[in-house]
């Protein structure tokens, strides 16, 4: 027979006799091999201290089962309804100290296989059976269970779009499992408590209800279900609570945009009351309303007619009068020039009254003259060898000589510049100052040695005249009419240039050498990257995620050379910037593109009226929107130099300005090129006036490449306002006993339209000018460039003249002028992981404002914002547009400081929970933009393995 039944056959003989010997029993802290037979209590049945409790297997682990009595000779476990065996039991017999009772304590241990090779109608059970004197006693049945809990929830929460102060409703039910599940609810991976928080109700049936939505209830829910096992949580729920936008209030009228006659009032309202968030539906009908105007022009005064003279007087004057009535000045506009009253002599110089006094005023204004003439000969001569003591050589310099004085600020040192042949060696002349009245004049008769435009009409005349004053105004040649252009200024100048003449350098950009390098192209995937076309201020950012995974597009930049964007310009618009084409125009994007254009405009909105072009697909252009509007269609970001555009259509796209005031400014870019003619001692100067954008002097650029030429003074920029007032370019201080030029040929002049209506195409002139002799191997010479009426640029030339002195210097020296296409990481300045952090902290509404508006407005991006709500992920467009705004300057100091701004003002909005929404930002700033790299993943929980029962 086995153990079990032995042991059982034993106890039932023993009680058949009356008797049982107790087994040895050891007592804790007598020595092993030491006896402590205890004496029975007699009187009472065994009384149960510690019963059996029910219990778990979990995985292979066995469990223990106790049982205390007194008094008691003997316990027993009974497992079954069967005797377990008295080598499987473990007892021990102590004193409690608190009774003087003695108590018997006996404990077994039931393994897995044991509750598995069980096959009964209910559970594995055990209980206790205790002896005394007097009888038995028995304890409660313990059941044994094998712990387990399944992988996979039997409902998982689903996701949900709500608005808000609407009702939430998530479902869960947790997966099967012995003991049974406790489920908690997790939002953001935090726990969430219903008491706590009195909107939110977690039932018994495990679901999570949320009475009323707020902004701040938006996130990741997930169900989490434990047992004495393991974990398991649920599928992720994303609860987006949204807000449909609504209109603000109209503002007041604007005032009517122009002086005079017909103009344009606006009012405008804004997408805020409330701005649409998370998805929300964007506000229905126009932001911008627009009606005509009619603003009173201003009435210049007009004289009457003169009165009759007076009577002769004793004096020997007679005197008249006139009005300014025809007509009175009226609205603004100007009083009557001239006096109203006129005296003259009535005896034709008969009058011998106080003639003695006459002769004396005369004598003594005469001597006085003549020694202001003597003092202003002897400075003259004193400046003139003062200022020409610093060139080491002997420059005569001609407006000196003649009575003209020019004050300059000489420097003796200055950076050098590479694009420059020898910038080490010359003196800084540079003055900038407004003149009020012409410097040169012009003669037509030698025209062609300066190798113009066509129709530029230029006269010169001697610097003798110049310096001393007495030439009239310089000719202008434009026709301007003033009735309807606001202050004088009109509307059609532009058609006065004849555009379909064209000299040699008037190209709308480079030449055909350098088409190649117009166009540039890309393969771009999933991961995104940047298109450049070199050297023009123009490129392509496509962001990350903007092309479908495992699609990849092949996509295209064009700068268009042709000129059908400038010929459909009206009245006074005129491009700032290249015209521009992105492609293929199948493109199908989920996000917009970044699209950077250089352009030349002194951006103010009181001075003009921007605008962004496409070309439609008929060859016509459409406006798609006012730079200063806003618009949900694309997103428009003007800086100094530079237009930002977000665009989610592919086509071609140009940048048009037509300026309201005169005070509007185009920034122009000067240069002067030098180059030697081969086997001869003439030497050339071609002075260039060009857009200031990086493509427009791409042009100048391509055309001195093909003459040999040398760029010799730093590019300069000169304000030039739409006054109406024309160009002129004038060559002083040539040293006249080395070099000749001839005669009255030293000035040139540019009219008004062909300057401001240049559109991108390089404006140029030529001074010509021959050495005595080949032993002169320096020029120095000064290069004026200034707007009548306008600012001034002064141009310094100091170089070698010798034939094959120096090689060319290149134009561009940029180290990045070659590269087109970058995709991947190395494209972006935000590491991903950093951008994917920042989306997924202020995509999802805050309560406390933490969102994507917070983040536009610390990154100065906070204008039309409804462009922005109607993105899948608002923050991802602001970074986008950041990324493209700072491409040309690596640093991310600024990103950081807004992050690290919005950390400090969330901290001090929340001082008993500091810690609520800070750890994000603090480790984006530190752990990313300041090079700690990839963010560390979160610990992945520890899951139990599935169930073994």
């Amino acid at each position: 027979m086995d153990a079990r039944t032995k042991g059982r056959f034993l106890f039932t003989v023993g009680l058949l006799y009356g008797f049982y010997w107790p087994a040895p029993v050891f007592s804790k802290g007598n020595p092993a091999g030491q006896s402590d037979t205890l004496a029975p209590v007699q009187g009472t049945l065994p009384h149960f201290i510690q019963e059996p409790e029910d219990a778990y297997i979990v995985k292979s682990n066995p469990i223990k089962l106790r049982c205390r009595a007194t008094p008691a000779l003997q316990i027993f476990f009974k497992c079954n309804g069967e005797w377990v065996h008295q080598n499987e039991h473990t007892s021990q017999e102590y004193k409690d100290h608190n009774t003087g009772l003695k108590v018997r304590e006996v404990m077994i241990n039931v393994s897995r296989q044991q509750v598995e090779d069980f096959h009964g109608p209910e559970d594995y059970w055990c209980l206790c059976v205790a002896w005394s004197h007097l009888g038995t006693s028995k304890s409660r049945k313990a059941t044994v269970r094998i712990a387990y809990l399944r992988k996979n929830f039997e409902e998982d929460p689903q996701g949900k779009e709500v608005p808000i102060s609407g009702m939430i409703v998530l479902h869960c039910r947790p997966p099967e499992g012995v003991p049974a599940a406790e489920v908690v609810w997790l939002k953001n991976d935090e726990p969430l408590s219903s008491l706590t928080d009195d909107n939110i109700d977690t039932r018994a049936d495990h679901n999570l209800i949320i009475n009323e939505a707020r902004l701040s209830d938006s996130g990741n829910y997930t169900c989490l279900a434990s047992n004495i096992v393991a974990k398991r949580r649920s599928a992720t729920a994303a609860v987006i609570v949204y807000v449909n936008g609504g209109w603000s209030l109209w503002t007041e009228w604007s005032a009517c945009n122009v002086p005079c006659g017909r103009g344009i009032q606006k009012r405008s309202r804004t997408c805020t009351n409330p701005a649409p968030l998370n998805g929300g539906a964007f506000c229905e009908g126009m932001s911008v309303q627009k009606i005509t105007c009619n603003a009173v022009c201003p009435i210049d005064g007009g004289w009457d007619e003169w009165s009759e003279w007076t009577v002769c007087s004793s004096q020997c004057e007679r005197q008249r009068s006139r009005e300014c009535n025809s007509p009175a000045p009226r609205h603004r506009g100007k009083i009557c020039e001239g006096n109203s009253k006129a005296t003259e002599n009535c005896t034709d110089g008969l009058c011998t009254q106080n003639m003695e006094n006459s002769i004396d005023v005369a004598l003594y204004s005469g001597l006085g003259a003549g020694v202001v003439a003597v003092v202003i000969l002897v400075v003259a001569v004193m400046l003139y060898r003062k200022n020409h003591s610093d060139y080491g050589v002997d420059v005569i310099d001609s407006s000196a000589l003649t009575g003209g004085f020019q004050s300059f600020n000489f420097k003796t040192t200055r950076q050098g510049n590479p694009l420059l042949l020898n910038s080490s060696m010359q003196p800084d002349m540079t003055v900038g100052r407004t003149y009020s009245t012409p410097l040169c004049f012009h003669d037509s008769a030698d025209k062609e040695l300066f190798d113009p435009l066509p129709d530029i009409k230029v006269k010169v005349q001697s610097s003798f005249m110049v310096s001393l004053g007495v030439a009239e105004r310089a000719e202008f040649h434009a026709k301007v009419p003033s009735e309807s252009y606001p202050q004088d200024l009109g509307c059609d100048f532009c058609s006065t240039v004849d555009k379909s003449k064209k000299g040699p350098l008037t190209l709308n950009g480079p030449f055909s050498s350098s088409r190649e390098q117009l166009r540039t192209s890309g393969v771009f995937g999933h991961v995104g990257g940047r298109l450049v076309v070199p050297n023009t201020g123009v490129s392509l950012l496509v962001p990350h995620g903007a092309v479908a995974e495992n699609m990849s597009w092949e996509m295209y930049m064009v700068i268009n050379q042709g000129e059908a964007s400038s010929q459909t310009l009206e009245g006074c618009e005129i491009l700032l910037g290249p015209e521009v084409t992105y492609g293929p125009s199948g493109l199908d994007l989920f996000c917009p593109v970044a699209m950077t254009i250089a352009h030349c405009a002194e951006v103010d909105a009181e001075n003009w009226n921007i605008q962004l072009r496409r070309k439609t697909q008929d060859g016509k252009w459409e406006e798609v929107m006012s730079v200063e509007e806003e618009a949900t269609a694309c997103y428009c970001l003007m800086d100094s130099a530079s237009c930002h555009l977000l665009l989610d259509q592919p086509g071609s796209y140009a940048l048009v300005g037509e300026p309201l005031t005169q005070a509007a400014v185009k920034r122009l870019k000067l240069a002067v090129f030098g180059s030697i003619e081969s086997g001869s001692l003439n030497y050339s100067l071609r002075v260039y006036c060009v857009d200031d954008t990086p493509h427009a002097f791409q042009g100048v650029v391509a055309a001195e490449k093909t003459k040999g030429g040398q760029l010799l003074e730093e590019p300069k920029m000169l304000p030039f306002r739409a006054n109406t007032f024309s160009l002129q370019v004038s060559i002083q201080d040539v040293p006249q006993f080395l070099w000749s030029i001839k005669p009255f040929t030293t000035c040139q002049e540019f009219s008004f339209p062909q300057v401001w209506c240049s559109n991108q195409q390089p404006l140029h002139c030529a001074f010509s000018l021959e050495r005595y002799s080949p032993a002169t191997a320096q020029l120095s010479c000064k290069i004026s460039v200034r707007q009548v009426k306008g600012h001034e640029q002064i141009l310094q030339v100091y170089t070698p003249v010798a034939e094959g002195g120096k090689e060319s210097v290149p134009f561009f020296m940029q180290t990045d002028c070659t590269v087109t296409s970058q995709t991947g990481p190395k494209a972006f300045k935000i590491p991903l992981s950093i951008r994917q952090r920042i989306c997924a902290t202020f995509d999802t509404a805050n309560a406390k404002g933490k969102d994507w508006q917070l983040l536009a407005q610390k990154l100065h991006l906070d204008r039309n914002l409804g462009y922005f709500a109607k993105q899948r992920s608002p923050s991802a467009v602001i970074l986008s547009l950041w990324e493209a705004r700072h491409q040309d300057t690596a640093d991310l100091d600024s990103l950081a400081s807004a992050l690290e701004e919005i950390g400090k003002v969330h901290s001090k909005s929340s001082p008993k929970d500091p810690d609520e929404a800070e750890p994000d930002l603090n480790h984006i700033q530190a752990g990313g933009l300041y090079g700690a790299g990839e963010l560390a993943a979160p610990d992945s929980e520890d899951r139990a393995p599935d169930h073994t029962g």
